[in-house]
């Protein structure tokens, strides 16, 4: 049984993030594709650090840039090797299928080398506008010591909760207020309890 309500949740996140944003720096679509693949296994910060040199390269320069090189641009990140060949192939396919350009199309960016539904949700919701919920460790986090969703849940079945607990025109939003949520307050180690909205109805609280 949930404890909490959707409103609960929504006017909580309101009042302490009440203009919740993306924190991956970017301008150019491919930029924020590209942002969220990197971001797998490393933080927003750090992925800001990388992306301030590796976009001062064209996507055709990515796609040709000795893998080496590109290595070493990324290298603070995690599994870089692997993330040097994933950003080789998203420029190569972008520029063979869209002429460089991020379609509004999820089949095709969840068949993108490196590129599975958080990130498309992510790319969908902050592009097109479109009403989807990215389930990274943050949200995966706050969604169950909320009790929104099981601890047994995987990631899929906490964005299906979730999309169903709160109202499709408000998904983008609260997952940005989520985000930044479980990353500034409901922290893994050290939540600032005291702090929290929520503390009387979060069931990790009440355990603990």
């Amino acid at each position: 049984m949930i404890m909490i309500s959707s409103k609960e949740v929504m006017k909580g996140l309101d009042e302490l993030i009440p203009n919740p944003k993306c924190e991956l720096l970017y301008d150019k679509d491919y930029e924020l594709l590209m942002a969220t693949v990197l971001s797998a296994q490393s933080t927003d910060k750090r992925v800001n650090m990388v992306t301030r040199e590796l976009f001062k390269y064209s996507l055709e320069e990515i796609r040709d840039l000795d893998p080496k090189v590109l290595e070493n641009i990324i290298k603070s990140v995690g599994t870089y090797g692997r993330k040097a060949i994933y950003l080789k192939e998203i420029a190569f396919y972008l520029l063979n299928d869209y002429n460089g350009i991020v379609p509004n199309n999820r089949e095709y960016l969840e068949s993108l080398p490196g590129v599975g539904r958080k990130t498309t949700n992510v790319v969908l919701a902050n592009l097109f506008d479109e009403p989807a919920i990215a389930v990274d460790t943050h949200v995966n986090r706050v969604t169950k010591r909320l009790g929104i969703a099981s601890d047994s849940d995987n990631v899929l079945e906490v964005e299906e909760k979730l999309m169903k607990f709160f109202p499709k025109n408000k998904w983008s939003r609260l997952h940005h207020q989520l985000v930044l949520f479980g990353r500034y307050f409901c922290k893994s180690k050290k939540p600032l309890c005291n702090d929290c909205p929520f503390a009387k109805k979060c069931k990790a609280y009440q355990n603990n």
